[in-house]
């Protein structure tokens, strides 16, 4: 998968295919993030083949819907749990972000996962994400954002104007 754009969360629900041994078969459920939905659906099957041996012939999709973020305009922690494959073997990680969104957080994952460890979209896999309480978050650039008196001065501020004259005898002031 190619982790292009923003993604976003899909809730996948698929089973094997009922037959003659088996009438009943179990349901399997998925919290997918992809770009689209195809790159969604492929991802499912990718996974329950490697957990549940269940192929894509011998399958089918019950539901594919997209899941909306519940508040939008909210700054939330969130925490997630990844695996990936480096040069030199697999490796278990936690990370934390700030994001409004729990796609947004993913896709910001996996942009620091490229970044930080040269690591592709398709060897990251995404194990869990939970929003997580301020006073339970580990990492230092999510924590320093709690403070409830966080300031962001604009100290060096150049005011330019079209009408003022450019030559003057005093020298710009440019701390207010």
């Amino acid at each position: 998968m190619k982790a292009k754009g923003t993604l976003r969360e899909y809730k996948i629900v698929g089973r094997r295919l009922p037959s003659e041994q088996k009438p009943i078969t179990p349901l399997y459920q998925m919290r997918i993030f992809a770009p689209n939905v195809v790159a969604a659906k492929s991802k499912f099957w990718y996974y329950a083949s490697l957990l549940k041996k269940v192929k894509k012939a011998n399958g089918e999709i019950v539901s594919c819907s997209e899941v909306l973020e519940k508040k939008p305009t909210r700054i939330k922690n969130f925490g997630i749990w990844v695996r990936y494959d480096s040069r030199s073997g697999t490796h278990n990680m936690y990370r934390e972000y700030r994001s409004l969104s729990v796609a947004e957080a993913v896709t910001l994952c996996y942009r620091d996962m490229a970044a930080r460890h040269r690591a592709r979209a398709n060897s990251v896999q995404i194990m869990r994400v939970e929003e997580v309480a301020a006073s339970k978050c580990r990492r230092d650039h999510v924590k320093q954002f709690h403070d409830s008196s966080i300031r962001f001065p604009l100290p060096h501020r150049v005011v330019k104007s079209q009408f003022k004259s450019k030559i003057v005898a005093k020298r710009p002031n440019t701390f207010f």
